[in-house]
């Protein structure tokens, strides 16, 4: 078993070989200079000064004691598919029985912004350690995008004493997945900061100086940043598959059980295209800690001939400031919203089908409070029956109550 990609999902699927009993040799491949680490940390790195430090997924004597041979600092050049073997750019090969391509993803760039140190995008430990180097009290720090990872930078920054400009080219914070109630709570907590947000901001130019970036905005208002970073998303790293014919489209494709449309060959985490069983298959590309994680033990299990599809429920989390975010399920397909209020100020919004069956859930609120609703919502996405959007709204009505297939059913009705 050779798994390219030392990230969440592919750690996951060493590890998940040899828990479902898999005995044979197991290859790890990472492109990083440094054992496997957790990447959500990186945007939520520690306002008090002191260094970011990787918080590893498994240690390499974890991956030795298991049997499992990991390479790090080492690319995989091309895949061929008939002699069912990886090459690697020092000239080495690895044969495989089965593949799995856990790649990751790249964070995007603007065209309109030029390379160089000042401009910068964090996703691995040495761009957040970079960013981290920067930001200092009294420091311009323009974040272009105002996603998971922009406003959670944001707050770092502003809680370093940088002074911080978001530049969103939507009408909104968090447009993708998060419903707008809470993003204005999200808003409101960082204006309340000091942080000024700039929302349907289009970024014409930007030039650079001896010690600054200036950013000419389509208003006509130029703004003067000490640095940039640049937060607008990321794309699949799905070179290596389209090069090898795999079937590519925002991703790699895969079905069901995380397969390619070589049977020998799958995908999981940030770079794959999957079939969403709970929302009648429609196909998503996830960037979410959790799903990696889970797509990496399901591909385990694949990899060794279960045929059993992906069913898990997608979910999110960010944490700016006091506030703890959560989000769970896919809304896309929402035919109207429910608003329920928390404790502690806390907020949970639910989408629903128009038959009544719950799609998502998204909760803000201090710390954790509002992860206890969150695991009931996704128990009931999983039940996919209706519910009353009545029974949803009432903070006097538990949440919990609602799991009842008695409960369910009437509400439904």
């Amino acid at each position: 078993m050779v798994i390219v990609g030392a990230g969440e999902a592919g750690c996951a699927a060493a590890l998940g070989l040899r828990a479902n009993g898999y005995g044979g040799p197991v290859a790890l491949i990472g492109e990083e200079a440094q054992a496997p680490y957790e990447r959500p940390p990186l945007s939520k790195p520690p306002t008090n000064g002191g260094a970011i430090e990787p918080k590893p997924i498994v240690t390499p004597s974890g991956l030795a004691s298991a049997g499992i041979t990991f390479l790090e600092s080492t690319r995989v050049a091309s895949i061929d598919r008939s002699a069912q073997t990886v090459a690697v750019g020092d000239g080495g090969i690895f044969a495989y029985d089965k593949l799995l391509l856990a790649t990751g993803a790249s964070p995007r760039r603007l065209n309109e912004l030029p390379t160089h140190e000042r401009i910068m995008t964090v996703r691995t430990l040495d761009d957040a350690r970079r960013f981290c180097r920067a930001v200092r009290p009294g420091v311009r720090l323009a974040m272009v995008g105002a996603g998971f990872i922009g406003l959670e930078l944001a707050a770092f920054a502003r809680q370093r004493g940088a002074e911080v400009v978001v530049l969103e080219a939507q009408e909104r914070v968090l447009k993708r997945g998060v419903p707008a109630p809470i993003a204005a709570i999200i808003a409101a907590r960082h204006s309340a900061e000091g942080v000024r947000i700039m929302a349907n901001a289009r970024i014409v130019e930007a030039s650079l100086g001896p010690s600054q970036v200036a950013i000419r905005l389509g208003t006509g208002e130029t703004l003067l940043a000490d640095h940039v970073v640049v937060g607008v998303g990321a794309s699949p790293n799905d070179g290596l598959a389209r090069a090898s014919g795999l079937a590519c489209d925002d991703g790699i494709v895969v079905d069901g059980s995380l397969a390619t449309l070589d049977p020998h060959i799958f995908a999981a985490g940030d770079c794959c295209r999957f079939p969403v069983a709970l929302y009648c298959g429609r196909h998503a590309r996830l960037e979410s800690w959790r799903s990696a994680r889970e797509q990496g033990e399901h591909a385990a299990s694949a990899m060794l001939g279960d045929p059993a599809p992906f069913d898990a429920v997608p979910w999110f989390w960010s944490d700016q400031y006091e506030l703890g975010l959560q989000v769970v399920g896919l809304a896309e397909l929402s035919a109207g919203s429910v608003e329920r209020k928390l404790r502690d100020d806390g907020l949970i919004v639910f989408d629903q089908a128009a038959d009544g069956r719950l799609l998502a859930a998204s909760a803000i609120g201090p710390g954790t409070s509002a992860a206890r609703e969150i695991k009931v919502a996704e128990q009931l996405i999983r039940s996919r029956r209706g519910i009353d959007p009545a029974l949803l709204a009432d903070g006097g009505v538990s949440l919990k109550s609602l799991l009842r297939p008695e409960a369910i059913a009437g509400a439904a009705s």
